[in-house]
């Protein structure tokens, strides 16, 4: 269902273009906001601006993960996860581990990750990007906090690794949901949520477009992954998190809402 007198085409306008949704509060579950080049202050107020209230900055290494720490701990609305990424596997030692479980003792972390797999690009060998996700589920347990998990092409033995460690009863984040209908429901039997993000809105994403069709709200989440991953009509350009409110547009769209309806869960706020 579309807004009254809203044209199709509108719902891939930039919020600021259009000056603001109202009162539009919108969670980036996914960011990576010390990749940015822009000055993240600006970032951050022009994403406000647009209705994006909340960012969760997502390490990606060590480094990468003191810094989301230190942007959560100096910006209001920005909380941190914190983990080692797939490509980056093979650095996980011990030393590092030690120091991730002291970094996700800071309030302001709410989650460890991106951990998972990613057999597409096999930029860390495959026998240290699983023992570096155990790892991490086994952190996650440890400190009760939800999981990040990166998947490509690697659907099966994400999934058999996860059932080892399943149920997750909610602290559990499928990012940038690549798979099939049934590793969705697979995730969802684990006590997962699904998140997506720019893809949703390419015009060929059919099959994705389907399952969140078929996804129940509340284990569906969005996200940007700034600065990757633009949605249409921004595809291959920088991405920020402003542009959440046209992957938020397409997902109430596909769930017959208007955007303003779109009420979703926020699965990292921490007790």
């Amino acid at each position: 269902m579309k807004e009254p007198g809203r044209k199709a085409a509108d719902a891939y306008v930039l919020p600021e273009e259009k000056g603001g949704h109202g009162n539009l509060s919108l969670v980036d579950t996914h960011a990576h906001l010390d990749l940015l080049k822009e000055d993240v202050v600006a970032v951050l107020r022009e994403a406000r601006e647009a209705g994006v209230t909340g960012v969760v900055t997502v390490g990606i290494s060590l480094d990468s993960s003191r810094k989301a720490v230190e942007m959560a701990r100096t910006h209001s609305g920005v909380r941190a996860v914190v983990g080692v990424h797939p490509h980056d596997a093979k650095d996980l030692d011990r030393q590092t581990l030690r120091e991730l479980r002291r970094l996700a003792t800071d309030p302001f972390v709410v989650g460890i990750g991106e951990t998972g797999l990613d057999f597409y690009r096999n930029l860390s060998p495959r026998t240290d990007q699983e023992r570096a996700f155990r790892s991490q589920l086994e952190l996650a347990r440890e400190l009760d906090l939800p999981v990040v998990v990166h998947d490509r092409e690697a659907h099966a033995e994400t999934l058999r690794i996860l059932e080892e460690y399943a149920p997750f009863g909610g602290r559990l984040i499928m990012h940038c949901f690549s798979g099939d209908l049934d590793t969705a429901r697979a995730v969802l039997d684990m006590g997962g949520y699904i998140s997506v993000a720019g893809p949703v809105t390419f015009p060929n994403a059919r099959r994705l477009q389907d399952i969140v069709r078929r996804l129940p709200l509340d284990r569906l989440l969005i996200e940007t992954d700034c600065p990757f991953l633009s949605p249409h009509p921004y595809r291959g350009k920088p991405n920020s998190p402003a542009r959440l409110v046209l992957v938020a547009s397409r997902v109430a769209e596909l769930k017959g809402l208007c955007l303003g309806e779109l009420r979703l869960p926020d699965p990292f706020t921490r007790d």
